[in-house]
């Protein structure tokens, strides 16, 4: 039996709306939304809307896509409708591009992170999505990384033994990098307390700093973040101790560290931990377990795995965290 087709707009044609795949071959794992809609089959996308003319012609050309304009409202004033609203515009259009949307009444809106720029604009856009009984689906990626979901079972079943500490790594802002990790943390060990917040660095954008902190989880468990530079290197990585073993999400998620204890050569009774294995990551797999989630949530009723209400608790720590760091750091540049 052939699947129901569901017909999508696209609004934001940069990186994350499709050029990152008009780049790379076709049998890759794709990395944005329109290389997530068209790899699952079970969408179409019909227009997309973008201010810039000749990124908007080439993403028409490269994906097929019938229709192009140059901005939300003028899709939704043209009079066409569509089941999905893909929102992969700048973080600071998110909460017009929205509204606007919600014109059409579309089935879903699936939208990057950061949500909004702000937690109040956040939460106006979950209350006006839930008012208008429009799904929202909101891009924190690794919900979707069968591994990630996988270890998140594994740590709620005791598989790794007891979770000691957590230390993680990243770099880039902490709404539009650190939402990501906050939203990962939640995902794998529930509410998180902001404990201490340290010392702001300004490392790539002038109004989102990284900012390193100190949390807890509801279990006691202790999560320490440090920072990155952005301008260096991209770093993203979450190292967990446990009793039974080291185990890291290294790349971003594009690889796995696990060092297993054993007898030390040195000091006898004691154990000390191995060089360890690198294995690979499942991060790839992510946006086209979104598109398959969200097919399955409009099709099946489905529970979305990255929702407006998880994006938002990432969101408000994101915002208590930027307000509690100390006056921000500009390491000069090499």
């Amino acid at each position: 039996m052939r699947r129901p087709s569901l017909s999508v707009l696209v609004v934001g044609c940069g990186n994350i709306g499709g050029a990152f795949d008009q780049v790379r071959s076709r049998n890759a794992w794709p990395l944005t939304h329109a290389g997530a809609w068209t790899r699952h089959g079970g969408f179409r996308i019909t227009a997309c809307a973008d201010p810039d003319a000749h990124r908007r012609a080439i993403f028409l050309r490269h994906w097929g896509v019938e229709s192009g304009f140059d901005s939300c409202t003028q899709a939704i004033d043209s009079g066409e409708r569509w089941d999905v609203v893909s929102i992969c515009s700048p973080t600071a259009s998110h909460f017009y591009d929205v509204m606007t949307a919600l014109q059409s009444q579309p089935r879903l809106i699936f939208c990057e992170k950061p949500l909004a720029p702000t937690a109040a604009e956040a939460e106006a856009i979950v209350k006006a999505c839930e008012t208008a009984g429009v799904l929202l689906a909101v891009n924190h990626t690794r919900r979707w990384a069968p591994d990630v979901r996988e270890f998140g079972r594994q740590l709620a079943t005791g598989e790794h033994g007891e979770v000691r500490s957590i230390s993680a790594r990243y770099g880039k802002g902490v709404l539009n990098n650190g939402s990501h990790l906050l939203d990962l943390l939640s995902f794998w060990l529930g509410p998180l307390e902001l404990l201490s917040a340290g010392r702001a660095v300004h490392d790539f954008w002038p109004d989102d700093p990284t900012v390193p902190a100190l949390l807890a989880a509801s279990s006691g468990i202790c999560i320490s973040i440090g920072c990155a530079y952005a301008a260096d290197y991209s770093l993203f990585e979450v190292e967990l101790v446990t009793s039974t073993a080291v185990i890291a999400m290294e790349d971003g998620g594009l690889a796995w560290r696990l060092r297993l204890p054993g007898p030390s050569t040195q000091f006898a009774g004691s154990k000390t931990l191995d060089a360890g294995r690198r294995l690979p990551g499942r991060y790839l797999e992510a946006m086209v377990g979104a598109a398959d989630n969200i097919y399955d949530g409009l099709l099946n009723d489905a529970p979305l795995l990255s929702t407006g209400s998880t994006a938002l608790v990432a969101q408000r720590l994101c915002e208590t965290l930027r307000n509690e760091a100390s006056p921000a750091h500009r390491p000069d540049k090499p």
